[in-house]
C-alpha cells in the first residue's frame, strides 16, 4: 500500500508540475495547453485517490481542507476543458481563463503545503 500511495504522490506532483510549468512556459502569451488539461485530470483522480487511501490508513484527513482542494481542482479542470475546448476551435482563449488554469493550481498548491 505504501508503494501505491508514494506512486500516486508522484503522479500528483507531475500533475501540478504540468499545469504551472505550461502556465509559466506561456505567460506572456497566455493559452491552455494540452498538458494542463492532461495535469488538471491527473491531479484530480490522484487527489481523490489519495484520499481514499488515506480515509482506509489511519483515517485522520482534515475534511475541510480536502474539500477546499477538490473545489480548486474542479475549478482548475473545468477551465482547462473550457481552454482546451476554444484552442481545438480556433477561438482565442480569454487572458483570465489561462492565468485561471495556472494560477488556480498554484494557490492548490500553496494550500497542500502551508495548511497544516
Amino acid at each position: 500500500m505504501d508503494f501505491l500511495r508514494l506512486v500516486l504522490v508522484f503522479l500528483h506532483i507531475l500533475g501540478a508540475a504540468a499545469i504551472v510549468g505550461g502556465w509559466l512556459a506561456a505567460f506572456k502569451t497566455p493559452t491552455v495547453t494540452q498538458w494542463q488539461w492532461i495535469g488538471a485530470l491527473t491531479q484530480l483522480v490522484t487527489g481523490l485517490l489519495l484520499v481514499g487511501l488515506a480515509e482506509m490508513g489511519d483515517g485522520d484527513v482534515n475534511n475541510f481542507k480536502i474539500g477546499v482542494k477538490l473545489i480548486i481542482a474542479l475549478v482548475v479542470a473545468v477551465a482547462a476543458f473550457i481552454g482546451r475546448r476554444k484552442v481545438k476551435n480556433g477561438e482565442p482563449v480569454a487572458k483570465g481563463l489561462a492565468h485561471a488554469v495556472g494560477g488556480m493550481a498554484f494557490i492548490n498548491i500553496a494550500v497542500a503545503v502551508f495548511w497544516v
